[in-house]
Protein backbone atom coordinates (compact mmCIF):
# COMPACT_ATOMS: atom_id res chain seq x y z
CA UNK A 1 0.00 0.00 0.00
CA UNK A 2 2.69 2.07 0.89
CA UNK A 3 4.94 1.48 -2.42
CA UNK A 4 1.09 2.37 -4.46
CA UNK A 5 0.96 5.61 -2.15
CA UNK A 6 4.42 6.71 -3.12
CA UNK A 7 4.18 5.69 -6.96
CA UNK A 8 0.29 8.22 -6.92
CA UNK A 9 2.42 11.09 -5.23
CA UNK A 10 5.19 10.84 -7.63
CA UNK A 11 3.03 10.54 -11.00
CA UNK A 12 0.87 13.47 -9.62
CA UNK A 13 4.04 15.37 -9.00
CA UNK A 14 5.92 14.70 -12.21
CA UNK A 15 2.24 15.53 -14.19
CA UNK A 16 2.04 18.96 -11.69
CA UNK A 17 5.31 19.79 -12.52
CA UNK A 18 4.83 19.50 -17.13
CA UNK A 19 2.10 21.77 -16.25
CA UNK A 20 4.02 24.79 -16.57
CA UNK A 21 6.00 23.59 -19.49
CA UNK A 22 3.26 22.22 -21.68
CA UNK A 23 1.15 25.47 -20.95
CA UNK A 24 4.07 27.66 -22.13
CA UNK A 25 4.48 24.96 -25.40
CA UNK A 26 0.71 25.30 -26.26
CA UNK A 27 1.15 29.41 -26.02
CA UNK A 28 3.40 29.30 -28.37
CA UNK A 29 1.41 27.26 -31.33
CA UNK A 30 0.35 29.55 -33.87
CA UNK A 31 1.73 31.78 -36.52
CA UNK A 32 4.14 34.74 -35.22
CA UNK A 33 5.33 37.74 -37.65
CA UNK A 34 7.94 40.61 -36.41
CA UNK A 35 10.54 42.76 -36.23
CA UNK A 36 14.23 41.69 -34.90
CA UNK A 37 17.90 43.43 -34.36
CA UNK A 38 21.43 42.33 -33.99
CA UNK A 39 22.11 43.75 -31.07
CA UNK A 40 26.00 43.17 -30.94
CA UNK A 41 28.88 41.63 -33.00
CA UNK A 42 30.22 42.24 -36.43
CA UNK A 43 26.47 42.99 -37.91
CA UNK A 44 25.53 45.10 -35.16
CA UNK A 45 21.98 47.34 -36.09
CA UNK A 46 21.12 44.98 -39.03
CA UNK A 47 16.99 44.71 -38.75
CA UNK A 48 15.35 42.10 -40.12
CA UNK A 49 11.84 40.63 -40.54
CA UNK A 50 10.68 37.11 -39.53
CA UNK A 51 7.97 34.82 -40.08
CA UNK A 52 7.40 31.73 -37.80
CA UNK A 53 4.71 28.69 -37.31
CA UNK A 54 4.82 27.50 -33.84
CA UNK A 55 4.12 23.71 -33.30
CA UNK A 56 4.04 21.24 -30.39
CA UNK A 57 5.64 17.66 -30.67
CA UNK A 58 2.13 16.22 -29.85
CA UNK A 59 2.67 13.93 -26.76
CA UNK A 60 5.95 14.73 -25.75
CA UNK A 61 7.09 18.31 -24.24
CA UNK A 62 8.94 20.66 -26.70
CA UNK A 63 7.99 23.07 -29.91
CA UNK A 64 9.70 23.58 -32.89
CA UNK A 65 9.51 27.29 -34.14
CA UNK A 66 9.92 27.29 -37.56
CA UNK A 67 9.74 29.99 -40.60
CA UNK A 68 12.72 32.18 -41.74
CA UNK A 69 13.82 35.91 -41.34
CA UNK A 70 14.26 38.68 -44.48
CA UNK A 71 16.75 41.40 -44.91
CA UNK A 72 15.83 43.35 -47.90
CA UNK A 73 15.30 40.89 -50.66
CA UNK A 74 17.47 38.28 -48.95
CA UNK A 75 15.63 35.39 -46.77
CA UNK A 76 17.29 33.01 -44.09
CA UNK A 77 15.35 30.16 -43.08
CA UNK A 78 15.58 30.00 -39.40
CA UNK A 79 14.00 27.30 -36.76
CA UNK A 80 14.24 26.04 -33.14
CA UNK A 81 13.15 22.87 -32.11
CA UNK A 82 13.13 21.88 -28.73
CA UNK A 83 11.73 18.21 -26.68
CA UNK A 84 12.16 17.13 -23.40
CA UNK A 85 14.44 14.20 -23.43
CA UNK A 86 13.39 12.45 -20.08
CA UNK A 87 16.59 12.67 -17.10
CA UNK A 88 18.52 14.69 -19.65
CA UNK A 89 15.90 17.98 -19.67
CA UNK A 90 15.40 20.26 -22.83
CA UNK A 91 17.59 19.28 -25.99
CA UNK A 92 17.40 20.17 -29.48
CA UNK A 93 18.85 22.47 -31.45
CA UNK A 94 18.94 26.15 -33.15
CA UNK A 95 19.32 26.85 -37.22
CA UNK A 96 20.24 23.10 -37.76
CA UNK A 97 22.31 22.31 -34.55
CA UNK A 98 26.76 22.76 -34.37
CA UNK A 99 26.53 19.88 -36.75
CA UNK A 100 25.24 22.36 -39.37
CA UNK A 101 25.59 26.91 -39.48
CA UNK A 102 23.76 27.15 -35.89
CA UNK A 103 23.85 26.11 -31.83
CA UNK A 104 22.84 23.03 -30.12
CA UNK A 105 20.13 23.43 -27.13
CA UNK A 106 21.91 21.62 -24.46
CA UNK A 107 19.57 21.93 -21.28
CA UNK A 108 17.47 25.04 -19.92
CA UNK A 109 14.28 25.25 -18.60
CA UNK A 110 10.40 26.48 -18.38
CA UNK A 111 10.84 29.59 -15.81
CA UNK A 112 6.44 29.67 -15.49
CA UNK A 113 3.61 29.63 -18.12
CA UNK A 114 5.12 32.69 -19.69
CA UNK A 115 9.02 32.45 -20.12
CA UNK A 116 11.83 29.60 -21.10
CA UNK A 117 15.39 29.93 -21.09
CA UNK A 118 17.62 27.48 -22.64
CA UNK A 119 21.17 26.46 -22.86
CA UNK A 120 23.02 27.26 -26.27
CA UNK A 121 26.37 25.88 -27.74
CA UNK A 122 28.54 25.26 -30.30
CA UNK A 123 32.55 24.89 -30.15
CA UNK A 124 33.59 27.92 -27.45
CA UNK A 125 30.37 29.49 -27.77
CA UNK A 126 28.27 29.64 -25.09
CA UNK A 127 25.26 31.43 -24.44
CA UNK A 128 21.09 31.09 -23.63
CA UNK A 129 17.92 31.79 -26.09
CA UNK A 130 14.74 33.37 -24.16
CA UNK A 131 12.03 32.54 -24.88
CA UNK A 132 8.80 35.23 -23.35
CA UNK A 133 4.87 35.32 -24.18
CA UNK A 134 3.67 38.29 -22.00
CA UNK A 135 0.38 37.79 -23.31
CA UNK A 136 -1.60 35.36 -25.67
CA UNK A 137 -0.49 37.72 -28.76
CA UNK A 138 3.22 38.63 -28.24
CA UNK A 139 6.05 36.84 -28.00
CA UNK A 140 9.89 38.46 -27.33
CA UNK A 141 12.74 36.12 -28.62
CA UNK A 142 16.49 37.05 -27.18
CA UNK A 143 19.69 35.20 -27.63
CA UNK A 144 22.85 36.31 -25.47
CA UNK A 145 26.03 34.63 -25.64
CA UNK A 146 28.88 34.17 -23.37
CA UNK A 147 31.74 36.99 -22.89
CA UNK A 148 33.95 36.67 -20.56
CA UNK A 149 31.50 36.28 -17.01
CA UNK A 150 28.88 38.63 -18.66
CA UNK A 151 25.77 37.21 -21.04
CA UNK A 152 25.54 39.99 -23.68
CA UNK A 153 22.43 40.17 -25.69
CA UNK A 154 22.89 39.61 -29.78
CA UNK A 155 19.76 39.41 -31.21
CA UNK A 156 16.26 40.07 -30.25
CA UNK A 157 12.96 40.04 -31.72
CA UNK A 158 9.59 41.17 -31.22
CA UNK A 159 6.73 38.61 -32.49
CA UNK A 160 2.60 38.99 -32.65
CA UNK A 161 0.31 36.73 -33.22
CA UNK A 162 -1.09 37.00 -36.41
CA UNK A 163 -3.20 33.42 -36.85
CA UNK A 164 -6.94 32.84 -35.80
CA UNK A 165 -5.88 32.10 -32.25
CA UNK A 166 -5.43 35.36 -31.63
CA UNK A 167 -7.80 36.76 -28.29
CA UNK A 168 -10.24 39.01 -28.89
CA UNK A 169 -10.08 38.87 -32.31
CA UNK A 170 -14.05 39.20 -34.02
CA UNK A 171 -15.02 36.86 -36.73
CA UNK A 172 -17.78 37.51 -38.92
CA UNK A 173 -20.99 35.69 -38.86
Amino acid sequence: MAIAAATTVSLVEKAFSAEPDKQFFQTAEGKWVGPGEIIAGKYKGTKFTCTFTGTTPGTKLGMTLDGGCRVGVFTQAMSATIEHKGREGYKGSFMGGAAGSGLDIIGGNVVDAHKVVFTINRNQLRGVMQARIPDDNSMTVTIAVRVDEQLVPVIGMSLKRVDAVEVGSITPN
